[in-house]
């Protein structure tokens, strides 16, 4: 009975020295502290190279000369050109409109009339004045006097034959004007007259303009103007439109296109409340059938336009994303970042050009990074180099 009632206790006191026999032989854990890699970062190779500064802008296609044709005569349009129809194309000296010549034939063989009358009127002056000089020479004495001779009665004949032929080279003007002709190759932009109608003197027919070439206005910025080679005129110096060359682009039916042109001239003022100076640039033969379905460079269109300006030799081209603050980077040597300051000779807003500050190879950090520390401990990962 009494071993009944010892053994569980003898069996519990065996299994609490056992536990505590286990928990004074465990081996005590040390925590070991949290290590903290080094940031991440995107590094680029920087090497020095030669770089085609561009001067971006924009501007309209605009003709470079547009003509209001008016009639100089009065009368009814008998016959319309083809070709003078809105968007018509035409030549110079082509017969765009004719007006009722018949008046005017007229009045041209009314002034042939007239000149011939003021000749024979002259012709018999002057053989009046023969006969007199041979009756004075038989009958007078002394010298005649220039009335005896005739001479007014001349000089009157001849200043009628004068302005007889002055009516005549009128009337055969306005029998020119009748037809009206294009003064340059070019296009038609409105039609204001039709066969048919009565015009006067001045009467608008409608509106033309050059397809010789085509200009286009860009505004530029004052402080870009030192990257270009621009065609200044002068007083006694005029510019030999020898400007720089311009790449012009123009999306037309969902495609982009481009045009090649040049800067002609500079306008003569800048600005006062933008700083902006305007740049005139020509595109030739803006019609022109061009290869790979090009379409024309139609007056009316809007362009972006790349000047090409100054190429930069021996320089360093960074993303803007490389720059941290106004003339700084960040480089990596030796796994630690370093700040550099460069100089910079142009930043637009995807490209920073470095004059100098960087070394050829270099290591040039390229992620955002909120905090940095001078000497800082990275790790880098290479995307390419800069060249």
């Amino acid at each position: 009975m009494k071993l009944k009632i010892l053994l569980p206790i003898i069996v519990l006191i065996i299994g609490v020295l056992g536990a505590y026999a286990l928990v004074k032989s465990r081996e005590v854990v040390q925590p070991k502290p949290t290590e903290v890699p080094p940031p991440l970062v995107r590094v680029q190779s920087v090497y020095p190279t030669d770089f085609q500064l561009i001067i971006p802008a924009q501007g309209t296609v605009a003709p470079r000369t547009q003509t209001t044709l008016v009639s100089q005569v009065a009368g009814q349009i008998i016959d319309v050109s083809p070709a003078f129809a809105n968007g018509g194309f035409f030549e110079k000296s082509d017969v765009l409109l004719t007006i009722d010549p018949r008046d005017y034939e007229v009045a041209v063989a009314q002034a042939q009339v007239q000149v011939a009358q003021a000749k024979l009127r002259l012709a018999r002056e002057e053989e009046e004045a023969a006969i007199a000089r041979d009756e004075w020479k038989r009958l007078g004495n002394g010298e005649p006097t220039d009335l005896v001779l005739r001479k007014p009665q001349i000089d009157e004949a001849r200043a009628t034959i004068a302005a007889a032929e002055g009516a005549l080279m009128r009337a055969n003007l306005n029998l020119e004007r009748t037809q009206i002709r294009a003064p340059y190759p070019g296009r038609v932009r409105t039609k204001n007259a039709d066969v048919g109608q009565y015009v006067n003197p001045g009467s608008p027919l409608g509106q033309i303009y050059a397809i010789d070439y085509a200009e286009v206005r860009l505004p530029v910025p004052d402080a870009q103007l030192a990257y270009l080679d621009l065609p200044f005129s002068f007083r006694n110096n005029p510019h030999d439109n020898s400007g720089p060359d311009v790449r012009f682009h123009a999306t037309f039916a969902g495609r982009e296109h481009t045009y090649m042109g040049r800067i002609v001239r500079v306008e003569g003022e800048i600005d006062t409340r933008s700083g902006m100076i305007a740049l005139v640039g020509r595109v030739d033969n803006p019609y022109h059938q061009r290869a790979n379905n090009t379409p024309p460079l139609a007056v009316g269109m809007f362009v972006t336009a790349e000047i090409l300006g100054h190429r930069a030799e021996n320089v360093a081209v960074i993303p803007r994303t490389a720059l941290r603050g106004k003339n700084r980077v960040l480089v990596v040597t030796g796994n630690r970042l370093y700040y550099r300051t460069i100089d910079i000779l142009r930043a637009d807003a995807e490209k920073v050009v470095v004059r100098s500050g960087l070394k050829s190879g270099e290591q040039l950090c390229i992620s955002p990074i909120d905090t940095v520390v001078d000497g800082m401990r990275v790790r880098t990962v290479r995307t390419g180099g800069t060249q």
